[in-house]
């Protein structure tokens, strides 16, 4: 059963509550048996709560005679009152007579059945004027519902809270756009969080609220059935997760944690988390862009046309855009004598110039270009032009395929789009669906365009490097093949088809080898060399490494990422272009100095860190512990013997704050070494402290390469990131009397991937017994 998709039976569970004779503790046994039902989800579980709160509050009540109503607003004034939901009640009066006893008897039982109450005695004037001073309270009673008592009198609270707001809507409605603004800010976007708050996230359910008190207003439209829909499919989810959180005296949250995730879907019959957070995502997406839409027809409603701060023009003026495409109120808008039925590139058209301009595409241009014609096979030249000028709009692009998308004509241009719609990436490295990370690297690569030969192929190939993560198997793989199809559909020529295809298979080339694999091996940037096969790809793969990471989060790029990935860069082109490659840069003249002392030191400067000592066994083991011990994460190793003097050069980073006390570093590292510091204990201790627990991990692993260089094997490992990681498998490597050359670690949101050169080894038994002691220090 899809959220939002089910039929509210509301008839049939009225009959049967509204026939029973109330009693004290009726609500909490009907109650927890209305949620006990699993089969009672989404609509009819919200009917049979209202029915149920509606006929209890009424009893309650009883026949308080004229003058005298209670009322319903919030969620359950709108009928939609999840198992969290507070009851927020008004006893509404004429003041002819004292109402604090009929007061005390409805709030009282509803205080001792253990359901949220939120309460108010007033009259229609006090009402009025309480909402007149306070937007929230006027937003909650544009919600009012009549449940029990004097029904004319709560019409007329109705009638009147509402002629208010319309009245004082040139104050208010600036006050709730901020308001819609301000919680945007604080709470991010339902659709692309990885633990959403469904209420007050842009896209979540506040954000109809708003659109409805707009509505009633009546400066914009009423939200239309797909708002309706998306609205359905969160209270769906709002409803099931308030119901696993609030039990066993839990506390209700509106926040969608992960660990409730598996529940919640299992609950609406989806088949996993990932399926819920697609819907969720899709769902608010909807919101999102309802939204922006409702607020846009309140700027064009004010007679200023700044009532909300927005700027446009001051009379409906046409101004040309492109062919048939003109902007008009700050909109894009089709000529007059335009004709999408007999245009089928119209569409392309119309999004470059909307994102060209930085405008918004009209509600009804996006309606009227559901007429264009489907675009052949292959698409015409000017078609591909567009498409790729709609691309190197840069940011103004990522609001038109909103647009697009929300309208269906983004599907219909791209038909392989539909496989990752908003389809979630559950984890803390990406921040976006793929479908909007795609827009995002685009939009990013527009800035580089200007760094390579085909801006173009640089353009299409940051939109669809990940296209394939919407199908099964390995995304590169089929991503590939998902291209190879596609380009040539778009009219890209042969040649271009391949390159297109090529940096969608290499798209992760640069940064994985960049960040670990050893630099100042040659057989490094020969293999790159040999994977690209031109300059041209190569600058391609560059600009678009960039362009995707900052697209993904930012944990996914850093300046010394950046400075990993330029200089295999170089290497790489020398290779190519045939130049001969520089010897590796020698030490500083302090690291030659202090080599040169051959007695234990620890020199920093800046990140980069020097250990000089007697070579001894453990000695790198023992350098990043301490390094841990301080915070230190690190990001590279290279270490070499100069007779018995053993240098290990570490670059390094803070976990948290700045860099340590390097005093104190020092001492401990030489403490350590002589076996007064309990290392061991002290960073159990600290990894304690500092492990991380709300963050699902796949199983760790090890893979030992043998290709990646001639003189080495690679001990690759990838594990959940923790403190003093580092320590624990140089200490296996030093079990087994491996001398790690260098070593490179680059972390995935909660994961690193640690790459460590050592001598070759050949032994099947030890490779396998290798494999086992490391899998066993791993977390």
């Amino acid at each position: 059963m899809a959220p939002g998709r089910t039929p509210a039976r509301r008839g049939s569970i009225q009959g049967n509550l509204d026939s029973r004779e109330w009693s004290d503790g009726t609500l909490k046994v009907e109650r927890e048996t209305l949620l006990a039902r699993t089969d009672l989800v989404g609509g009819p579980l919200r009917a049979a709560l209202t029915t149920l709160y509606d006929g209890w509050l009424a009893s309650l009540l009883g026949d308080p005679g004229p003058g005298v109503a209670l009322v319903a607003v919030g969620a359950l004034g709108r009928q939609d009152p999840t198992p969290g939901s507070d009851l927020d009640l008004l006893l509404v009066h004429d003041g002819s007579h004292d109402v604090s006893a009929l007061a005390d008897k409805v709030w009282y039982p509803i205080w001792d059945s253990g359901v949220g109450l939120d309460h108010s005695v007033r009259t229609v004037d006090e009402a009025a004027a309480v909402a007149r001073g306070d937007l929230k309270a006027a937003l909650g009673l544009l919600d009012a519902r009549y449940v029990a008592g004097d029904a004319a009198l709560a019409q007329r609270l109705v009638s009147a809270t509402r002629a208010a707001w319309r009245g004082g809507a040139s104050k208010r409605l600036p006050e709730l756009r901020d308001l819609v603004a301000q919680r945007a800010h604080g709470f991010g976007e339902v659709a692309y969080l990885l633990e959403p708050d469904l209420k007050e996230a842009r896209g979540g359910l506040r954000d109809v609220h708003a659109m409805h008190a707009v509505a009633v207003a009546q400066v914009a439209d009423v939200p239309g059935e797909a708002v309706r829909a998306a609205y359905d499919i969160l209270l769906d989810v709002r409803a099931e997760l308030h119901r696993r959180t609030g039990s066993a005296g839990r506390r209700v949250v509106d926040r969608l944690l992960m660990q409730e995730q598996d529940g919640v879907a299992a609950a609406l019959h989806l088949s996993d988390a990932d399926a819920l957070m697609a819907a969720v995502s899709g769902a608010a997406r909807t919101i999102a862009f309802a939204s922006d839409t409702t607020w846009r027809q309140v700027a064009a409603a004010s007679p200023k046309r700044r009532l909300l701060g927005l700027r446009g023009p001051a009379g409906p003026v046409r101004r040309p855009l492109a062919d048939d495409v003109v902007e008009q109120d700050g909109e894009v808008l089709l000529a007059r004598d335009a004709t999408p039925e007999d245009d089928p590139v119209l569409v392309l058209r119309v999004a470059e110039a909307a994102a060209r301009a930085g405008l918004p595409i009209a509600p009804i241009t996006l309606v009227r270009l559901a007429d264009c014609p489907a675009l052949p096979d292959p698409w015409p030249t000017a078609a591909l032009d567009a498409f790729v000028g709609l691309l190197a709009a840069g940011l103004g692009a990522v609001p038109v395929f909103e647009a697009l998308d929300q309208a269906g004509l983004l599907v219909r241009l791209l038909p392989e789009w539909e496989s990752v719609r908003s389809k979630p990436q559950r984890n803390s490295y990406h921040r976006f669906t793929v479908d909007r990370h795609l827009v995002e690297a685009a939009a990013g690569a527009a800035g580089m365009t200007r760094r390579v030969g085909r801006p173009d192929l640089l353009l299409l190939g940051a939109l669809l490097h990940d296209i394939g993560k919407g199908q099964p198997g390995d995304h590169t793989e089929v991503g590939m093949r998902v291209v190879a199809q596609m380009a040539p559909r778009l009219g890209l020529a042969p040649a271009d088809v391949e390159v297109l295809v090529a940096m969608v298979r290499h798209h992760l080339l640069l940064p994985d080898v960049a960040t670990r694999r050893d630099l100042d091996d040659p057989a490094t940037a020969r293999g790159v060399a040999d994977a690209v096969g031109s300059v041209e790809v190569l600058e391609l793969l560059h600009a678009l490494t960039e362009a995707d990471s900052a697209a993904t989060g930012p944990a996914a790029w850093s300046s010394w990422k950046g400075q990993l990935i330029s200089e295999l860069v170089r290497r790489t082109e020398g290779l190519l272009a045939g130049t001969p490659e520089a010897p590796p840069a020698p030490l500083t003249e302090q690291q030659e100095a202090l080599v040169a002392r051959g007695e234990l030191a620890l020199h920093a400067d800046g990140e980069t860190v020097t250990v000089v000592a007697p070579d001894r066994p453990g000695l790198l083991s023992t350098s990043a512990g301490v390094l841990a011990l301080h915070r230190l994460d690190v990001r590279a190793a290279s270490g070499f013997a100069r007779g018995a003097t053993a240098v290990t050069v570490f670059r390094v980073s803070p976990r948290f704050g700045a860099l340590p006390d390097w005093t104190l570093v020092r001492d401990d590292l030489r403490h350590a070494l002589d076996g007064s510091l309990p290392l061991e204990e002290r960073l159990a201790a600290r990894e304690a402290a500092y492990a991380r627990r709300d963050t699902p991990v796949a199983p760790s692993t090890v893979r030992l390469v043998d290709g990646a260089s001639d003189t080495a094997t690679v001990v690759e490992v990838r594990a959940p990131d923790e403190l003093g990681l580092l320590h624990r498998i140089a200490s296996v490597l030093e079990r087994y009397d491996l001398d790690v050359r260098s070593a490179h670690i680059s972390t995935l949101g909660a994961d690193v991937v640690d790459a460590f050169y050592v001598p070759v080894l050949t032994d099947p038994a030890v490779r396998t017994s290798l494999e086992q002691d490391l899998l066993a220090a791993l977390p």
